[in-house]
């Protein structure tokens, strides 16, 4: 085979690959080129979710109009000049590829004006081909037009997202620099609507509110923590504020948004013992160090990072995590929103500390065998196959379990399994009809990040099948006026966010039974608690509907909701079998 050098568009194109992956990957190099501009006002419009229309305009130090065409040329760029100054990196861009990447799969203008200039000049690349730089009157700063993404190299237009899909990954990069930039003013249009914006006051907790909603800003608990060589700063939720995926931990590392499980993991490793299993916190967290502390030459998206010292980055990060949460966050109780404490409760079942009796533990041991496990031989003692016996109810223990008694031995029950289990098969019922709805005596309003907004917009109709009467409010604001009767007790907003985080993590809600998923998520969180006090009678009437159930033995999530302990294995713990 011939080896040959590939003409220079073939190459431009190859090169862009790594830049620009999607419009959300345009959107970022414009923002960064902005940011290192000193813009304290940047503008994103966007069509078509960026396919047909991307925009950025900022006020910043502008491009002379001789050094227009050097702006379009490959690895030229103003933030280095020697390889030395790649250890000491202070600027988000700097390997000169941004723009000729862009102008090499698509239509770019760029429009710009210094601040000390009388005029402006323009420059057009049509799929890596420049123009010449052309005067034009222009305010000061920069506006970046990219139109037609990926016209001229369609196998790369075809495997893009929906369109929903591509607004949120733009709404992402947006909203996260408006977190790592609160004193930079950030609007963002699709098409003619303005779905965020904020003030750029420089008050990163307003920041937050414009991302998440003021409900959310409010409770999150500041994060400062500071030595010789590292300085940790954000915010992050207290244990009862989570999320059901990490997509809302960010970490920036000298203003530059960054994606390492690591650092992650110190964070979430902090909260031990605070959250549920699957349930994930909600943080922003900026890390300043030394630029040659931090390598950032990694990738050609600059998403990934390595440190120098990189396990003292990462206990810095868990011990200023911990000690916020310790200096702030509340003492969980029994006392939370509908009586409820979401934390409280998953902390009473297997969080706080406890003497267990060995016997106990050789029991839960014997579980394993007593218990049929997918796709292995039949089970010594198997629960009933038709469900459930006829039980008489003993009493709870360690406010998490039930007790009862059967004609083959004992039972433990876990409370919140089996009442997921419960309220699954009620809403599953209830929906083959029309699925009745309880009014709520106050409306709701719930305010979420423009990327959920969207979302939640565009499945409204998913959700009044489902029960929920939910009416647009403005930007980034829903207001809740019914829940399905099932969910009258729960927490109206945590039942709606409950949805939407499942709509995020599916990303055809249509399809995919995600209706099922949506509802056992939401009965995850209308069940009772671990930790939760039942009185005798609440026992008695759960233990009947387990019984009612068709599949009564786990929990919509796959967990067991019973354990059976056969008088076959009690005897042979206390030592019963053989002659007596």
């Amino acid at each position: 085979m011939t080896i040959k050098i590939l003409p220079s568009q073939v190459a431009s194109q190859i090169a862009a690959g790594e830049v620009v992956e999607r419009p959300a990957s345009v959107v970022k190099e414009l923002i960064e080129n902005a940011l290192d501009a000193g813009a304290s006002q940047i503008t994103v419009q966007v069509k078509e979710a960026g396919k047909r229309l991307i925009e950025v305009a900022d006020n910043g130090a502008g491009i002379p109009p001789d050094e227009l065409p050097l702006a379009i040329l490959r690895h030229a760029t103003s933030k280095l000049s020697v390889a030395e100054e790649l250890f000491r990196i202070a600027t988000l861009g700097f390997r000169g590829e941004a723009l000729a990447s862009i102008g090499s799969v698509s239509h770019l203008t760029i429009t710009s004006r210094p601040r000390q200039a009388d005029v402006g000049a323009t420059i057009q690349v049509d799929g890596g081909k420049v123009g010449d730089p052309k005067p034009v009157g222009a305010p000061a700063g920069t506006v970046v037009r990219v139109t037609d993404l990926f016209y001229n190299v369609p196998a790369r237009l075809k495997f893009l997202k929906t369109d929903r899909t591509e607004r949120r990954h733009i709404d992402s990069v947006v909203t996260h620099y408006a977190l790592a930039y609160p004193n930079v003013r950030f609007k963002l249009q699709h098409g003619s609507r303005t779905t965020f914006q904020s003030s750029g006051n420089g008050d990163g907790r307003e920041a937050l509110s414009a991302v998440h909603g003021v409900e959310i800003a409010r409770q999150m608990i500041t994060v400062l923590a500071e030595d010789d060589t590292l300085k940790v700063t954000g915010f992050i939720s207290p244990p009862d504020l989570t999320r059901s995926n990490r997509r809302e931990i960010l970490f920036f590392v000298n203003g530059r948004p960054v994606s390492d499980f690591a650092l992650t993991k110190a964070l979430t490793h902090a909260y031990h013992t605070m959250l549920m299993k699957g349930r994930y916190p909600l943080a922003v967290l900026f890390l300043e160090m030394p630029p040659q502390a931090v390598d950032v030459n990694v990738h050609p998206t600059k998403a990934e990072v390595r440190f120098r010292e990189k396990g003292d980055v990462f206990r810095s990060v868990g011990r200023a995590v911990r000690r916020a949460l310790l200096a702030h966050a509340p003492v969980p109780g029994v006392g939370g929103p509908q009586g409820r404490s979401l934390w409280g409760a998953s902390a009473g079942r297997g969080d706080r500390p406890r003497r267990v009796d060995p016997a106990w533990e050789m029991a839960a041991d014997a579980q394993e065998r007593e218990i049929p496990q997918p796709g292995g031989e039949p089970a010594q003692h198997p629960l009933p196959a038709a469900g459930t016996p006829i039980l008489r109810l003993i009493g709870q223990v360690a406010t998490t379990y039930l007790i009862a008694e059967g004609p083959d031995g004992l039972y433990l029950i876990d409370q919140h399994a089996a009442h997921e289990r419960v309220l699954f098969e009620k809403f599953l019922a209830a929906r083959e009809d029309t699925v009745p709805t309880q009014a709520l005596l106050e409306s709701v309003t719930v305010e979420f990040s423009p990327a959920a907004s969207d979302l939640l917009e565009e499945n409204l109709p998913l959700l009044e099948k489902l029960g929920y009467e939910v009416e647009t409010f403005g930007p980034q604001t829903f207001v809740l006026r019914a829940l399905p009767a099932l969910f009258a007790d729960m927490n109206p907003e945590a039942a709606l966010r409950a949805v939407v985080e499942d709509l995020e993590v599916d990303e055809t809600p249509l399809e995919s039974r995600v209706e099922e998923k949506i509802i056992a998520r939401v009965c995850k969180r209308a069940a009772v608690k671990a930790g939760q006090t039942l009185s005798a009678e609440e026992q008695k009437k759960l233990l009947r509907d387990l019984e009612a159930c068709q599949s009564p033995r786990t929990c919509p999530h796959g967990r067991p909701t019973m354990i059976h302990l056969s008088v076959d294995l009690l005897e042979r713990r206390f030592g019963r079998t053989g002659p007596r």
